[in-house]
């Protein structure tokens, strides 16, 4: 190395070394006084290396976390002196003369080793000093290996790296856009893309057989623990191709990633595929966590006509759980709790005792014929436990049983924290009514190929018509959507107009879409898995925050950079916008 603060990275010094005189750079982790003889730890990028010295001058006014360079002989620590936390803990520097390059303050916001234990809104503001924690800088570091192996994949598969405007037309993909006033044609706004969607697809009309893109998307949304105000994807599309097609490519991609970057376990492809509909039944979600391996049943059927009211003519789901019977009261009374905390006005449910007979707070309400036509569909045994979620709404029962399944995979300790269980949810519904609005909206991507075709929509139950639509689920999480795209230009105008939209107000805002397609469009599909997803659970980390280098706080909020902030009269003058009061 030719480098005029350091000729050799502190994490690389080895036993080679000894005796030779050496030139480090980095920053200064930690400072011992020991009577006379000052230990300083030094650490870049590569390590952390311990440098000595006797003459208390040469570290004098120095500081943690300040950036040097030093020069000193390399020798081995005395045996009992061995650090081995360190992969340079046989070994120190004793050192010749330090130059401290850039120096910090004596107080520190937080302590860099310790930061993740700090509140995060502190270490976003700080992110810089928070990123040379180990663990932190790690991530990113791995974040960098991830995204070079995922290119390495595409190209192997023949994908075409091409990248797409940033800057584009607002577009109703089901979120809020992110808008920038135009200052040269006044009235008008660009937006920023939430996702690729229209230029990929006219990517396919444009001859191009495999594309793929690192891609940025921007939704103006409320910050969650998987969704962050700008987050990556592997964006793909592909001509003449099925669903199927999509799915291979999808399995040998996340299977790779998985296999190559985790010690877990990873399902083999191909991966489980579970239709939506029996998804929201078995699991109370369209992104289930299979490595929970409890289930829930439909018992509707069998309280149609029962003397417990609260159960009559509603939905009625249930979740057994073998060996449970023994628990304590005071543990039953902690998943009511939990229960009452979610919405549920508490819940129901009936223990198998030794006798066989039942044992609950609903059990006196349950004829001999309920507890057999019970026995059979739960299959029910001694020390069985069976948990009951009722509803008026079939969508709040089958959520709530989700939420309670997965509550008592955690209490239970059943969810095998070293696997990664993938499986593919498909033949999502095209439309979903939304109660609160009393309209019809798209139950996902809007440019989807239907079941059937345009006359399928006449007469019949919105409600029955599915889509060629996906996603990939991982551990509970949703890390890919896809779907077979629509071509048909008279049946995504109708697609359109079921949620509100009129024919020429859909063809003005698609306009680059509707006059590609006129030009021989191909069949496509695609997809797009999360990067920052399949990140997170690379590394069991709670939230996406911690796999982005400079992301925004929860709130959305930047405190580093001070946005969102105010604009000039100047600024707001140039791009003909007021703000209103």
């Amino acid at each position: 190395m030719n480098n005029k603060y350091r000729n050799i990275y502190c994490g690389d010094v080895t036993e080679k070394e000894i005796d030779k005189e050496i030139k480090l750079a980095g920053f200064v982790e930690n400072i011992r006084d020991h009577g006379g003889v000052i230990f300083v730890d030094i650490r870049d990028e590569h390590g952390t290396i311990q440098v000595v010295s006797n003459d208390d001058s040469i570290f004098s006014g120095l500081t943690r976390e300040s950036s040097v360079t030093l020069t000193g002989k390399v020798r081995k620590r005395a045996e009992e002196d061995y650090n081995p936390r360190l992969k340079t803990g046989k070994l120190e520097v004793l050192v010749e003369k330090i130059e401290v390059l850039g120096k910090a303050p004596n107080e520190l916001p937080f302590e860099v080793m310790t930061s993740k234990e700090v509140n995060e809104e502190v270490r976003l503001k700080y992110r810089y000093l928070d990123l040379r924690n180990e663990k932190v800088h790690s991530n990113i570091v791995l974040r960098s290996k991830v995204l070079k192996f995922l290119r390495n994949k595409m190209d192997s598969l023949n994908f075409t790296e091409v990248q797409t405007p940033i800057i584009t037309a607002s577009s109703p993909e089901g979120a809020r856009d992110f808008i920038i006033p135009s200052r040269k044609f006044k009235g008008k706004f660009y937006a920023l893309p939430q996702a690729p969607q229209i230029f990929k697809e006219l990517l396919m009309v444009a001859g191009f057989d495999k594309y793929y893109q690192v891609a940025p998307c921007f939704r103006d949304e409320d910050s969650r623990a998987d969704r962050t105000l700008e987050f990556y994807q592997l964006d793909m599309e592909m001509a003449f191709v099925t669903e199927e097609d999509v799915y291979k490519v999808g399995e040998d991609v996340f299977y790779s990633v998985f296999k190559e970057f985790s010690d877990k376990e990873v399902s083999p492809a191909p991966f489980r595929r579970i239709a939506y509909r029996d998804a929201m039944l078995k699991y109370g979600t369209d992104k289930p966590d299979l490595r929970n391996p409890l289930e829930i049943i439909d018992l509707s059927d069998l309280f149609v006509n029962t003397e417990f009211k609260p159960f009559r003519g509603v939905t009625v789901r249930g979740i057994k759980v073998d060996d449970l019977a023994s628990k304590s009261n005071s543990w039953f009374n902690e998943v009511v709790d939990y229960a009452k905390s979610i919405g549920m006005p508490g819940i129901g449910y009936i223990t198998v005792e030794e006798d066989k007979s039942f044992k609950g707070p609903i059990d006196k309400f349950l004829t001999e014929e309920d507890r057999k036509a019970l026995t059979d569909r739960a299959g029910l045994k001694v020390g069985s436990v069976l948990f009951f979620i009722a509803d008026k709404k079939e969508n709040m029962a089958a959520k709530q049983a989700g939420m309670i399944r997965t509550e008592l995979g955690k209490r239970l300790d059943l969810i095998d924290k070293n696997k990664i269980e993938l499986c593919i949810i498909n033949d999502f519904p095209m439309f979903e009514y939304d109660e609160e609005n009393r309209k019809y909206e798209f139950c996902h991507n809007p440019f989807s190929l239907p079941h059937g075709d345009i006359k399928d929509y006449e007469g019949k139950n919105i409600d029955d018509i599915l889509a060629y639509q996906f996603d990939f689920v991982c551990n509970g999480y949703e890390m890919a959507s896809g779907a077979v795209r629509n071509t048909n230009l008279d049946l995504l105008t109708k697609g359109f107009e079921i949620v509100g939209y009129k024919p020429e107000e859909v063809h003005e805002r698609f306009k680059s879409l509707f006059n590609g397609f006129k030009y021989g469009v191909p069949p496509h599909a695609g997809m797009a898995p999360g990067i920052d997803r399949i990140l997170m659970i690379l590394l069991d980390e709670p939230n996406l925050r911690e796999v982005q280098a400079f992301p925004p706080s929860a709130s959305g909020e930047d405190k580093m950079m001070g946005c969102p902030s105010e604009l000039t009269e100047q600024q707001l003058r140039e791009v003909h916008i007021k703000v209103r009061d």
